[in-house]
């Protein structure tokens, strides 16, 4: 199996967007795009990404401890461009506060659909990328379309229901 037949299938399946950000010892913030992430157990609340062991923001992730996972929304493809870039401005122009939970990550303010706040649980190695657990500490979730990518391109899911209003 080469590595084209392996994006070639995992590319057909439509996913989501999430930009996954910390800050290093310095308190720069660090983040970048991430479309392999799933639940993993809601007693305690782990969610898993995984991170390209080349990735610049990998070490950050691990020395910060904690971490935020931020779902984009259908209006944050421009935010998965910047984040998938080998850029270091990322977050020029990006409104962003820190995590209280989650070792100072940036929450950012715009974009996103959903926003886990999680501590380091555990990292394994996997391959060429290590998969990070998470502790979600804090959720948010906005009302929005979420955005998918599926062989390269980005399209907001029109079937997304308004989340119902629970008792």
């Amino acid at each position: 199996m080469d590595e084209t037949g392996f994006r070639s299938f995992f590319g057909s399946i439509p996913s989501a967007v999430a930009v996954v950000t910390a800050v290093d010892g310095d308190g720069v913030p660090q983040g970048f795009t991430c479309n392999a992430l799933c639940a993993v157990s809601a007693d305690p609340p782990l969610l898993l990404v995984c991170a390209d062991e080349r990735s610049r923001t990998l070490p950050v992730l691990l020395a910060a401890g904690g971490f935020a996972v931020h779902l984009l929304a259908d209006d944050g493809e421009e935010l998965a461009r910047v984040f998938a870039s080998r850029s270091e401005r990322k977050f020029d122009g990006v409104a962003w506060s820190p995590s209280e939970v989650a070792g100072g990550a940036p929450l950012i303010e715009y974009g996103v659909l959903a926003t886990a706040e999680c501590t380091l649980a555990r990292a394994l190695e996997a391959g060429d990328h290590c998969v990070l657990l998470g502790r979600m500490e804090q959720v948010r979730v906005h009302p929005r379309r979420p955005v998918l990518y599926q062989r390269g391109v980005f399209t907001a899911w029109d079937g997304a229901a308004e989340p119902a209003a629970r008792a």
